[in-house]
């Protein structure tokens, strides 16, 4: 079983970033505790926002209730492949209105506030994987959602399991080397093109 997949990165960076990764193979008898699942939505709860307007929202399912598989349910077809295993599944959606009107920049709201839940993750032991391929009208329907909320994204929750739980295809994605461009190729300074180091 793969137990470390951490970023080779050009600098030392936090563990926990260097250890956060997006597994496919998730253990089918791997538990989110209470107090593990209470900490991650806890974590993207103080996720800065802008204004402090946290337009970021979520619907929780675990493994075996309604809400679990109406979540698996939405998923694409090549998601349902791999996710049906999740202990839990949340739908990240972006509250667009508030009392003052039109919030801004929500998406990138939800996106600080995955990022915050999936690290989280990664502290309580946990593997998370984030997925936009889910059907996202589906979503609203399915689960009523007010007018001004917008689903973002769905993240699978678990415990790390064997790759041998997988296909080929994504057994040969799970244990492939990890993959970043490079810091130059993202970073410019001066002039955009001329990296920063």
């Amino acid at each position: 079983m793969t137990t470390s997949r951490d970023a080779e990165t050009s600098v030392p960076i936090h563990p926990l970033i260097a250890a956060r990764w997006s597994p496919r193979a998730l253990d089918p008898d791997g538990k989110v505790t209470d107090e593990q699942l209470r900490a991650v939505l806890e974590a993207a709860r103080w996720a800065p926002s802008n204004g402090n307007t946290q337009p970021a929202r979520f619907l929780v399912g675990r493994r075996g209730d309604p809400v679990h598989e109406r979540l698996f349910d939405l998923l694409s077809k090549r998601n349902q492949g791999w996710a049906h295993p999740a202990a839990v599944l949340v739908l990240a959606c972006a509250a667009t209105e508030n009392e003052k009107g039109r919030v801004p920049m929500p998406e990138y709201g939800v996106g600080l506030a995955a990022e915050n839940l999936v690290l989280q993750a990664v502290a309580e032991g946990l593997v998370a994987h984030q997925m936009g391929g889910f059907d996202k009208e589906g979503a609203k329907l399915v689960f009523s959602l007010p007018a001004d909320v917008e689903p973002q994204v769905v993240i699978a929750l678990g415990a790390l399991g064997s790759p041998d739980l997988l296909d080929e295809e994504r057994r040969a994605k799970e244990l492939a080397p990890r993959r970043r461009l490079s810091l130059g190729e993202i970073a410019f300074g001066g002039e955009w093109g001329t990296p920063v180091f």
